[in-house]
This record gives C-alpha cells, structure tokens and sequence, in this order.
C-alpha cells in the first residue's frame, strides 16, 4: 500500500469514528396548547450548539416519532417548550420505555406545561407549571454552585424572562437554580423557588430541566446560552 493510500484509508477510518461516535439529539416541539414564539430561535440554537460540540440534531413535533423510530440510537430527547397533550397512549409507552432503557431528558420551559394526565411525565419532568406573572426581571440563585451546569454563571445573575409557579414539585429534586422572588412581583412557591433541576433517572438516566427560555431573547442570552449548552453537555456525558 502506498503512501497515498494509506493516507486515505486513515482519514476514512477517522470519518467513520467520528460518525458513528457523534452523540444524537432529538428536539421535540410539538404544542397542543400555547406555542412559544421562542421555539424556532431555540431550535436554531441547539442546532448551531451540535455542530460547535460533535452532536447531530433531528428537529421533529410530530409525536408518532416515538413509535416510528428505534429511540434506542438517541442520546438525548429535549422537549423544547411543549405544551398541552401532546402524546397518545403508545407513543407515552414507547416514551417510558425509552427512559426505562437508559435514555436522557432535557425539559425546556413550558415542558413543565404539558401532559397534566399523565403522572409518570410529571414525576420525570419533577413539577408542573402552576401559573405565571408578566416577563419581568428576577434574580437567580446558584443552589449548587459547583454543578457543570451552573458553574460559569455569574454570582448575581439578573435575567428577564417568565417565572413559572410550579406545583406537585418532586421531594428529591436536585436543584441548581432558583429564582429569588424578593426580586420580582408574582412568585408563589416561597423562599424556596427552584427554577432549574435534575434527577438521576431509575434507568440509568438523567432528567434534566430549566424554566428559562420563554422569551426569544433568551436564546440571544449569553449567559443563558452557556447554561443551556451544559444541560445538554451534562445530560449526553451520562
């Protein structure tokens, strides 16, 4: 073999690597009640995220997805400000089973707004939303400063967005965020507001979720932007 070839037999080989090692992402937008303007500019975000940090993105809100396709081959399935019902009865099975077999979550936002009947999304998501007050400024707070996710975030983060009030809130939530709601008018979960949060998934997972992202600034946010990346950099190195 020459020296040519060898060259492009080792240059095939580390395609080949390369493909097969990427980590695959599955955006799942679809909304049976109220549809975020917001959407498309996080969609273009975590695309532009995949192709800066070796993950491939598949960007679908038709729900049969889950049923038509071996979930098997993906990493990670970010729900990204869906709301409402969103699944029917098999396509919630093959959803559980994905979970069940080890599979990864990323909630975004109104996530937290969808499938109120459905208490096994509820528990994987860790709350429902509640209620609302208008997008406004809050104060975050880092609850556990040294978490990839939250680490590089400033120490007195003011952000302006929409702040969920959450109900049927999970006991063993790990909170990284919470919001200070001194800082604003309309919170009604107390001194205790969390905003961002995960869970290690009985299948070997992680169930990941952030509140922010209702506005479409927020995917112009600095500092929102590398939060989100880490969820997605946190979730996909499980």
């Amino acid at each position: 073999m020459n020296r040519i070839s060898k060259l492009l037999l080792l240059l095939l080989c580390a395609f080949t690597i390369n493909s097969f090692g990427q980590k695959k992402v599955l955006i799942f937008h679809k909304t049976e009640g109220y549809r975020h303007q917001s959407i498309e500019n996080g969609i273009q975000v975590i695309q532009r995220m995949g192709n800066e940090n070796d993950f491939t993105t598949t960007v679908t809100r038709d729900s049969k997805f889950f049923t038509e396709n071996d979930l098997g081959k993906i990493d990670l399935i970010i729900f990204l400000s869906t709301t409402g019902d969103v699944f029917d009865r098999d396509e919630e099975v093959a959803f559980e089973n994905y979970m069940d077999h080890g599979g990864n979550f990323l909630g975004i936002h109104a996530a937290a707004d969808t499938e109120y009947d459905w208490s096994w999304y509820g528990k994987l998501v860790g709350a429902y939303f509640e209620s609302h007050p208008e997008v406004q400024k809050a104060r975050i707070i880092k609850k556990m400063p040294a978490h990839m996710t939250v680490e590089p975030l400033p120490e007195k983060w003011i952000k302006e967005d929409e702040w969920y009030n959450y109900k049927d809130i999970q006991p063993d939530l790990q909170i990284l965020l919470a919001v200070d709601e001194s800082s604003y008018k309309g919170g009604k979960n107390g001194e205790n507001h969390p905003i961002a949060w995960f869970q290690n998934y009985r299948g070997g997972g992680i169930s990941i979720y952030t509140g922010m992202g209702h506005t479409t600034e927020s995917y112009s946010n600095p500092d929102f932007l590398e939060h989100l990346s880490k969820c997605i950099e946190f979730a996909l190195s499980n």
